[in-house]
């Protein structure tokens, strides 16, 4: 970037939610409150997993690190959120906002890769029960969290790295509560088209070939299922599904919505309570869902409450 295109340091001002004075404390306390709920539950699923030996297997292995990617994705835009409205001062330096689109873009990555590996854990259970523990050994589950994470640090360097081509003015009000970069590209004094066309590659190839992933995965689980001949059988196999089916539908359907939103409507403020959902509510639902519905983790979380309750 060229330093003297911006001259003085862009200063990012968060338009937030609202900008009414006397709703202020209600939006902190809400957004603390659901922050604190989205780590405690997260961090109760790792626990959880990590102390139990029965659920030391492929499927709570990526669930862990779902949870824990998801406590980051939150932790990249909240805590600035709730600073911002404590102080009343609701800006973000240049940098801080280049690197909170970075690290957003990376851990909305990770969950979206982690989801289609389980999709695949899902699919070797249904489709390959005989082979599961070979083809799902320790070593390719380590492969796949390794290949997760490449992907997504280097699959969120194209947009930050042409962000840093842009100038901006002096000061720049963004309308929404944090960095997000279609919010960001347009107030952009300079052409953004190669940041376009990066963004809608990026979005394209991290979208597509996940869900085609997940996709494919369910035709054959669902494929595989139906030749059961029992319904109990049939049940029991799509029971194992359920919780991971609900997740990617809840991830996805907030992703469409943002990006619905975006295309429908002009009004800056829908689509800033829209990205609420898929910032805040989907990592907050996640472990909801999978505990609800899982009786090994209903089993695994009561243990470790009563071994944290007899401890004191």
């Amino acid at each position: 970037m060229d330093p003297r295109n911006h001259s003085g340091i862009p200063v990012f001002l968060f338009l937030g939610l609202s900008e009414k004075p006397g709703i202020q404390s209600v939006l902190f306390g809400l957004f603390l409150s659901l922050y604190l709920v989205t780590v405690f539950e997260n961090l109760l699923i790792i626990m959880a997993i990590s102390s139990d030996s029965h659920l030391h297997t492929p499927m709570y292995f990526f669930l862990s690190n779902l949870s824990f990617s998801d406590i980051c994705f939150t932790s990249t835009t909240i805590p600035k959120m709730l600073l911002n409205i404590q102080t009343q001062r609701k800006v973000i330096t240049y940098a801080g906002c280049t690197t909170q689109m970075y690290f957003f873009t990376v851990f909305g990555l990770l969950d979206n890769l982690l989801l289609t590996a389980m999709a695949y854990d899902h699919f070797v259970a249904v489709c390959h029960p005989l082979h599961y523990t070979v083809i799902m050994n320790p070593q390719l589950c380590a492969q796949l969290l390794i290949l997760t994470w490449l992907i997504s640090v280097l699959g969120a360097l194209p947009e930050s790295l042409t962000m840093l081509r842009l100038s901006f003015c002096a000061v720049i009000e963004i309308p929404h509560y944090f960095c997000e970069l279609p919010k960001v590209l347009p107030l952009a004094c300079s052409d953004t088209f190669i940041n376009n066309v990066v963004l809608y590659i990026v979005t394209g190839v991290m979208g597509f070939f996940p869900l085609t992933g997940i996709l494919f995965s369910y035709s054959r689980i669902v494929s595989s299922v139906l030749k059961i001949s029992t319904v109990g059988g049939k049940c029991k196999a799509f029971s194992t599904c359920g919780s991971h089916l609900s997740v990617v539908s809840l991830f996805y359907g907030t992703c469409l919505g943002v990006y619905l939103s975006s295309m429908w409507t002009h009004a800056p403020q829908t689509g800033v309570i829209v990205s609420v959902l898929y910032t805040v509510v989907t990592p907050m639902m996640n472990p909801f869902i999978y505990s609800l519905r899982n009786r090994d983790m209903k089993r695994a979380l009561r243990k470790l409450l009563c071994s944290v309750l007899s401890s004191q």
